[in-house]
């Protein structure tokens, strides 16, 4: 996966294609409200073994029945790129089944 830095013509681009998402900063972002806590525990698991698979790995918060990522790739000099999209992508699909929105 390329990890030069996107312009930002291209990350608004791509931040159309991913309803919820935002760039806060120098980092792409998304916070997931769940049912409770469990289901946003669980969620954290699951991002947690996406990111090992891309060994990409997200700041994750954890709040009672909310999850917030936010993303960026430190080995491009903490630019945002296409293994930050990558990521999100992969997190947006799984979080439904989490009941996340």
């Amino acid at each position: 996966m390329p990890t030069e830095p996107l312009s930002q013509k291209e990350i608004e681009d791509r931040l159309r294609e991913l309803p919820g998402w935002s760039l806060t900063g120098d980092r792409i972002a998304r916070t997931y409200r769940l049912g409770d806590h469990f289901a946003a525990t669980a969620l954290v698991v699951h991002v947690a073994r996406i990111q090992q698979e891309l060994d990409h790995h997200s700041d994750l918060t954890l709040g009672y029945n909310t999850v917030s990522l936010s993303m960026n790739t430190h080995s491009a000099g903490g630019a945002v790129t296409e293994k930050d999209f990558e990521l999100a992508e992969r997190v947006e699909s799984i979080a439904p089944a989490h009941g996340a929105g």
